[in-house]
């Protein structure tokens, strides 16, 4: 989905509160009847100011209609609980100004944002279930029990879980972007300069990485936690350069891993957990194989093992603080079901061919439900940085700072 974030800056206090009173009816209604938003935006210019805002929002795409809907009413589009994320960054001054695009999945797009100082951040904008619910349709139990904004719910989900251990796993010493702010269905965080293991075509010593990601394996283990999506794509290589103590020679660099993408994160305890232990370990396996042409002496490591560690050496349960954070079994439960068919229909679409379902806002989800959009846009090219808070005149160089070189790897130019 393209983020055109130009309006925002446009924006009445009356439409935001009006957004958010369509974002409030979702809760419990698929289309937001117009009388129940008049009532909960409490706008002082009561009806007609209601439908001034009404009217913006749905010529920016915010708000939409359904077609043969029983009554007049609108819905909250994805552009809309966007604008509402962004809005909420903005005022706690997480976010100034966004950028580009720089990565699209099936599950998120992550874009380029930046601080009013011009520091540069991640904006990850979680979108789980767009893909699965045109093939499972109603009959999931997340879908009954929340077919009112379903799409909205676990995309949120997946969100607060993220963030959830994204702090955790900070706190316990690892090797993750530092989370910053989190609403609704998005996360900013601190941008890792460092490609991703697929993009890299070689490295100074195969074996001593692949026994650095296996011990990262083993070490989540022992903290009561399997990643569950361990691959190339979730692992970012950062290069730590130490000076050297004899002159004139070049420094010394060491590869860390940096671990992302944790919505799929299960326990050790999990039914399936030793089946998630086993994937990710051949994940790693086979990447190494077919990209460094390196196979590993020992077998394993294997799920019984590990299991063994957990706990082990003072380390703390962060499976367990992620219920405490206040994400409960049922929840847990919701975003397993769709991640888990969310994948079944990336796989039966052929793989990485379904992202391209990111291209429009609804795409055939609107055409399959009958929905019909008011406003859908000018279709114009996506700006390099907006401006969304201060003045508009502000520098724009803040989001087109260089990357630092990458002296000992070899970067794909395939992939």
């Amino acid at each position: 989905m393209f983020l055109d974030t130009k309006a925002m800056r446009h924006l009445t206090a009356e439409d935001w509160k009006v957004l958010a009173a369509v974002e409030q009816g979702t809760k419990n209604h698929e289309l937001v009847p117009t009388p129940l938003i008049e009532k909960l935006s409490r706008l002082r210019g009561g009806a007609s100011g209601v439908h001034r805002a009404i009217s913006t929002l749905a010529k920016n795409g915010l708000i939409g209609k359904m077609k043969e809907a029983k009554y007049d009413g609108y819905r909250l589009t994805y552009g809309g609980l966007d604008y509402l994320a962004l809005h909420t960054h903005s005022q706690r001054r997480h976010v100034y100004s966004v950028g580009s695009r720089i990565g699209v999945g099936k599950e998120s797009d992550i874009m380029i944002v930046a601080d009013e100082t011009g520091t540069q951040r991640v904006l990850k904008i979680h979108r789980l279930g767009r893909i699965s619910f045109r093939t499972v349709k109603s009959n999931r139990d997340y879908l009954r029990k929340n077919r009112t904004g379903s799409w909205q719910y676990l995309s949120r989900l997946a969100a607060t879980k993220e963030f959830a251990f994204m702090q955790a796993l900070e706190d316990a010493g690892f090797t993750v972007p530092h989370p910053i702010g989190h609403s609704r269905h998005t996360i900013v965080m601190t941008l890792i300069d460092a490609p991703p293991l697929r993009q890299i075509s070689s490295v100074p010593d195969s074996a001593a990485l692949y026994s650095e990601l296996i011990e990262l394996l083993l070490r989540l283990a022992r903290h009561g936690l399997i990643h569950g999506d361990f691959n190339e794509f979730n692992i970012l290589i950062k290069e730590d350069k130490t000076p050297s103590s004899t002159p004139d020679a070049e420094p010394t660099t060491a590869l860390t891993p940096v671990l992302i993408d944790f919505p799929q994160m299960v326990s050790m305890d999990h039914p399936n957990a030793e089946m998630y232990f086993d994937r990710d370990v051949a994940c790693i396996k086979t990447f190494f194989l077919r990209r460094f042409h390196f196979t590993p002496t020992k077998p394993g490591p294997f799920y019984a093992d590990a299991r063994k560690t957990v706990g082990k050496d003072g380390a703390r349960r962060l499976d367990a603080a992620l219920e405490a954070s206040g994400f409960t079994k049922t929840m847990a439960k919701d975003l397993e079901a769709a991640i888990r068919d969310q994948q079944e229909a990336v796989a039966s679409k052929g793989g990485d061919e379904a992202g391209s379902d990111f291209d429009d806002e609804d795409g055939e989800d609107d055409e399959e439900e009958g929905e019909e959009e008011e406003g859908s846009g000018d279709g114009e090219e996506e700006p390099s940085v907006v401006i969304i808070g201060g003045s508009q005149d502000a520098s724009k160089d803040s989001l087109l700072g260089d990357g630092q070189s990458m002296a000992k790897l070899k970067i794909s130019e395939d992939t």
